[in-house]
C-alpha cells in the first residue's frame, strides 16, 4: 500500500520544515484581523510557526510574522500571539513529560 502524502510547512522563525499538523497557522483575514487559525482552514494569508518558545519569541521580535502576513501587527495582536504561544508551548512541554513518564 502506498504511503500517504503528509503536507509540509516551514516555520517563519526557524525555517525548519515540519508536518503541517505539528505547526500553528497564523492568519490575516481579508478584513485585516490577525489571529490563530486552529483549524487551518480560515480564508486569508497564512504563516506557520512551530510550537517551540524560541520560535514564537523570534517571530515577534524580528517581525517575521509581519513580513510573512504582509501587514503590520498591532500591539494587541502581538500580545495575543505571545500569550497563545506561551500557553501552547507549556502544554507541549507537559505532553512531552507525560510521554517520557517524568
Amino acid at each position: 500500500m502506498p504511503q500517504r502524502h503528509i503536507p509540509q510547512r516551514t516555520c517563519v522563525a526557524c525555517r525548519s520544515e515540519r508536518p503541517k499538523r505539528e505547526m500553528v497557522r497564523i492568519v490575516r483575514a481579508p478584513d485585516g484581523a490577525v489571529g490563530v487559525d486552529p483549524t487551518g482552514k480560515r480564508s486569508g494569508r497564512g504563516a506557520y510557526l512551530c510550537l517551540q518558545p524560541p520560535c514564537w519569541q523570534a517571530a515577534l521580535k524580528r517581525h517575521a510574522l509581519d513580513k510573512a502576513l504582509k501587514t503590520e501587527l498591532t500591539a494587541a495582536d502581538r500580545e495575543a500571539l505571545a500569550a497563545f504561544g506561551a500557553s501552547q508551548t507549556t502544554s507541549v512541554v507537559g505532553d512531552e513529560r507525560q510521554e517520557r513518564g517524568t
